[in-house]
């Protein structure tokens, strides 16, 4: 870890759930960077070994496990797991998720059933297991992953948006709850950023535009803008913070987005 790293995570333990790739996987390093013992969780287990393996050789000590969210049954194998291995866990990351883009005329049951149980569903029941172990260890630290479109509707996204508005709310009931605990409960809220998973969306050059323009700083989130929000949250400088959301949106809820140089012509 750099001296000059901005918080120290050093001798705690985190635990991300989606940390394979793209977003979880740069959350992961970032952990991993501040001094954080990682366990990366994922369906995809030879992918989470690959990242866990790159991280206990050049940074700390990692670990790869499987669990599917929207099963609660493979949750509490998992932590057991991890506690055996690294003792503990001071960090969760609740940022598995999924989404299928549809009208919302289209949508079937089994459609809405899979983005809900995995979003909402998933980010409670991991969050209430891994919480039990919290509270006999002395307390910890819970972010979970929400969205943008979880503070606003969008087009084609009515099941996505549904449950990432959950996580807000379900943030505050949990950060309530288990504040007694020495339990911090808080989330992020990106909007759209670009890792491997969107980059075939994002290539149409016109579609990458409208995009970038939602945003008044005109441009499309990187995975290394969350850090600051992840690594505040997940350290102790944020001891006094929790029930809160912070939308890392490139200011796109705060207003409407004005293009300047039209106006002023």
């Amino acid at each position: 870890m750099s001296l000059d790293y901005p918080f120290n995570l050093s001798g705690k333990v985190a635990l991300i759930t989606g940390g394979s790739k793209g977003i979880g996987r740069c959350m992961a390093l970032d952990l991993a960077r501040a001094g954080a013992s990682v366990v990366i969780v994922s369906r995809h287990i030879e992918e989470g070994r690959q990242v866990a393996q790159e991280i206990d050789k050049s940074y700390s000590p990692a670990i790869a496990l499987y669990a599917d969210i929207s099963r609660p049954d493979t949750l509490l194998p998992m932590v057991e797991a991890a506690t055996d291995t690294l003792g503990k866990i001071d960090i969760l990351i609740n940022n598995a998720g999924t989404n299928i883009r549809k009208p919302a005329l289209d949508f079937r049951e089994d459609e809405w059933d899979t983005v809900l149980n995995t979003n909402l569903k998933g980010t409670f029941f991991c969050s209430q297991v891994v919480a039990r172990t919290m509270a006999d260890t002395g307390g910890g630290k819970i972010i979970n992953i929400s969205s943008a479109a979880g503070g606003k509707a969008v087009p084609w996204l009515t099941p996505y948006s549904v449950s990432k508005a959950g996580i807000i709310h379900l943030t505050r009931a949990l950060a309530i709850e288990w504040a007694r605990y020495a339990i911090t409960v808080n989330a992020i809220a990106p909007s759209y950023m670009e890792t491997p998973l969107t980059r075939e969306w994002l290539s149409d050059p016109k579609r990458r535009d409208l995009i970038a323009k939602r945003s008044p700083l005109n441009r499309i989130g990187q995975p290394t803008d969350l850090t600051g929000a992840l690594l505040l949250f997940a350290s102790d400088d944020s001891n006094f913070i929790t029930g809160q959301t912070l939308f890392v949106d490139g200011g796109s809820g705060a207003g409407w987005v004005i293009q300047w140089d039209e106006m002023e012509s």
